[in-house]
């Protein structure tokens, strides 16, 4: 409400009250996450705008059925390929630029297999509203290659999964991919 607020509002009283509710809920957030609150205020300012959700783009591949996942290195812990959505792309088309960037393979898109509310998906909390869209792909090429964001690729069996960054993925996502990979006529996930 204060990002759309001290968009839209002339009025300078207006525009005072919507400081204060971006302050408050920064406030909120270092209550919740240990933060400081200064450090979302700084984050919350440089959005502007009507606050939409962001998207996140997540490439899901199998081979020999294991799952494709690359281990982040910014916490050392495994997730799917993946990332912010740019501008101009598709969401089909970032989710396999990220496979080719983070895990080496060059892949298509074949189906969407979830799209889900980030926040009612069991992820710990960030400063954004996001949704995670889910696309199966067909590996076309390539090999495994880490990159600046991955320092590992690895395909794993459903049953002997590494430690995931549930900040990227949970379990319960995998062994629901695991599911589709099984049966393709499963319907795409959504909420």
């Amino acid at each position: 409400m204060a990002q759309t607020g001290l968009t839209y509002a002339q009025d300078t009283y207006d525009r005072g009250r919507y400081e204060e509710l971006r302050r408050i809920a920064a406030e909120m957030t270092e209550a919740e996450l240990g933060v400081e609150a200064a450090a979302f205020e700084k984050i919350f300012s440089l959005e502007d705008g009507y606050a939409t959700p962001k998207i996140d783009v997540r490439g899901v591949a199998f081979r020999d059925n294991s799952i494709l996942l690359v281990k982040e290195r910014s916490d050392g812990l495994w997730a799917l390929p993946g990332g912010w959505a740019d501008i101009g792309d598709t969401a089909a088309n970032a989710a396999v630029r990220e496979m080719w960037e983070e895990s080496g393979f060059t892949a298509k898109a074949v189906k969407l297999l979830a799209l889900y509310d980030r926040n009612a998906q069991g992820h710990p909390p960030i400063p954004y509203h996001a949704y995670k869209a889910f696309f199966l792909c067909e590996i076309t090429g390539g090999e495994a290659a880490v990159s600046d964001e991955t320092d590992a690729v690895a395909f794993f069996k459903r049953d002997n999964l590494p430690p995931l960054s549930i900040e990227r993925v949970t379990d319960a996502q995998l062994q629901r991919f695991f599911d589709h990979a099984r049966d393709a006529l499963l319907p795409t996930d959504f909420d």
